[in-house]
């Protein structure tokens, strides 16, 4: 059977596909690239915003004339999806299932049952990763903070700590496998706690005593959770990356507030002093909702300075969008669609001159970059620091694909530099 997997959302539900790829290919699937080719699409769905439910739906008629065209074909629906949305989309999907209930698809598809020696762990699954270098390891699921706006403690449940043993374990090897970044994953890898005794700071201490040539990268970090304790085992880690991504929302307190985000924008500055004291060099990344209902052209305003401020270097900016089911959903969405573009583009100007101011200090300096792929005349990959780098090729170059190098950046946008390699 050959199945296609379509992934809307974020990295926790690529690491999702990597699971679910990793039980199918148990029962002798084989992933295609081409969807139209597929006996079996997945979509492994993120269903914060209720655009993506609604682009999920719109794929009814495709899958209708998939079905004409072959009898055996079957759709099905995992990752983030809340009850209310199934009634919806079981008419179009064959088969809908949490994510945490995997181990049940080939069964459900009729290609075997999975032989269980114990209680199914959905970390247990060994995932099968497509990027040679890069490896996904989620850490925690779940989230108990209930933003007003957010569906995902609806979709994911209450947060759960994966043992350190295991986490351990799973990155050991995959050093050995000569994997080079390894992505710390979950909703708030923050408040990872499986035990009295360790918390995060502790397990990337413990990470940083495994032996190999690897970086440490972490996603997703919420403001009320970043401690200084966490902050300085960062700057202490040897295999650690300066790159923070910490989710702002809103720069104004009323706002905040209303988001019940537990901060306020006194706060979430004072941690942007402190991470940058700290760690050198650090890129700083955030996301950013425009139009929360209320939300008056001064609040917005507190958010654009604040932005100044911070002087990011992306900002993941959003619309805000009504989500059933959350809290925010029963408040009045009155800042108008044609407001909120304009809004995005202001945010979107602050970002692209702090973007380039930032990245302006690069230039002449010598970076540690990951070279991920290349072509005939350049090199692409990321720094340290997880900014993209394009970098020259000399012709006598053996590919230097997949290991790390020094590289001497000479030019830079908002959005990436270039660089040469120092013997060039």
């Amino acid at each position: 059977m050959k199945y296609f997997i379509q992934i809307y959302g974020c990295q926790m539900n690529y690491s999702d596909a990597e699971r679910v790829s990793g039980v199918l290919e148990q029962f002798g699937c084989e992933r295609t690239s081409e969807e139209s080719e597929a006996d079996l699409v997945v979509f492994v769905a993120c269903a914060v915003r209720e655009s993506a439910v609604s682009r999920l739906y719109g794929n009814g008629k495709k899958f209708k004339r998939y079905r004409l065209d072959n009898p055996k074909f079957k759709a099905v629906l995992t990752g983030c999806v809340v009850k209310k949305d199934r009634e919806r989309l079981k008419k179009i999907f064959d088969v809908i299932i949490d994510i945490k209930n995997i181990n049940e698809l080939p069964e459900k598809l009729g290609l075997g049952k999975i032989a269980e020696e114990k209680e199914f762990d959905y970390f247990q699954v060994k995932p099968a990763i497509e990027n040679p270098f890069t490896a996904y390891v989620p850490i925690m699921t779940g989230c108990n903070n209930f933003c007003s706006y957010c569906i995902v403690p609806y979709t994911r449940g209450r947060e759960y700590s994966r043992p350190t043993q295991d986490v351990l374990d799973e990155i050991a090897r995959l050093v050995q496998k000569g994997y080079k970044e390894i992505i710390l994953l979950g909703q708030n890898v923050n408040s990872y706690r499986p035990d009295e005794q360790t918390d995060f700071p502790a397990l990337l201490i413990k990470i940083n005593e495994i032996k190999g040539d690897f970086w440490i990268r972490f996603l997703t970090s919420h403001p009320k959770d970043m401690s200084k304790k966490l902050i300085e085992a960062v700057k202490e880690s040897p295999k650690g990356t300066n790159h923070i991504h910490l989710a702002l929302q809103s720069g104004s307190n009323e706002i905040l507030e209303k988001m019940n985000r537990k901060y306020t924008r006194e706060h979430f500055l004072e941690l942007v002093d402190t991470i940058r004291e700290n760690i050198q060099d650090v890129m700083l990344t955030t996301d950013i909702i425009v139009g929360f209902p209320g939300e008056t052209e001064g609040q917005f305003q507190e958010t654009a300075e604040l932005m100044q401020q911070a002087k990011f270097d992306i900002a993941y900016i959003n619309k805000y969008s009504p989500r059933s089911g959350t809290i925010s959903f029963e408040m009045s969405d009155d800042v108008s669609g044609e407001e909120k573009k304009i809004r995005e583009e202001k945010l979107n100007d602050i970002l692209r001159d702090t973007a380039l101011e930032n990245n302006q200090r690069y230039v002449g300096r010598v970076v540690e970059v990951l070279i991920e792929k290349e072509n005939e005349k350049y090199y692409f990959g990321k720094t340290r620091s997880f900014k993209d780098i394009k970098i020259r090729k000399n012709e006598t170059d053996k590919s230097m694909v997949g290991a790390f190098a020094k590289v001497k950046v000479i030019k830079v946008t908002p959005w990436a530099l270039e660089g040469i390699l120092p013997d060039e």
